[in-house]
């Protein structure tokens, strides 16, 4: 069943401030959250690379969450957001999940060129959609949706500095 239309520009946007919220943690600027059919938010996630170590990206925490926590049938229904396209490990882990669409604002490739060669992101240049389309089950993909958005960069202005 296809999966219902969503305000997807501000669930974006609910991402960037998720993001931000984990910059002023002291966290690095990631935010992810999921929606249900019905628009509902049912969780958020900052990046835990703090302490989950580098495979606490907010997309991989968030799914590992939303298994506890929910049928493999409802998250068939469920809607991830996220403010940066997911590496392929976090796209490996909602597909894992059973997330039925994901939806991006700013691409793996453009994150690699603001943030450059930083070794808590070493980021990977292949975008998610490969990684998805390998799988035995659909998963649909949007994005990047706010590629050129300012505030899709602006969380990262000066988090990477050494």
């Amino acid at each position: 069943m296809p999966l219902p239309e969503l305000d997807h520009i501000a669930f974006l946007r609910h991402s960037f401030a998720v993001a931000r919220r984990a910059r002023a943690h002291g966290k690095h600027p990631f935010g992810a959250i999921l929606v249900d059919a019905a628009g509902r938010v049912l969780m958020e996630q900052e990046n835990a690379f703090d302490t989950e170590g580098r495979t606490g990206h907010a997309e991989t925490v968030l799914s590992r969450r939303a298994c506890a926590a929910f049928t493999a049938e409802e998250l068939a229904q469920t809607t991830m957001y996220v403010s940066a396209e997911p590496c392929a490990m976090c796209a490996g882990s909602l597909y894992w999940a059973g997330i039925g669409r994901l939806v991006y604002a700013m691409s793996e490739h453009k994150l690699g060129q603001i943030i450059g060669p930083h070794p808590d992101n070493l980021t990977l240049d292949l975008p998610c959609r490969t990684v998805l389309q390998a799988g035995q089950r659909e998963v649909e993909v949007l994005g990047p949706l706010l590629e050129d958005d300012p505030e899709a960069a602006s969380m990262h202005e000066g988090a990477w500095e050494r």
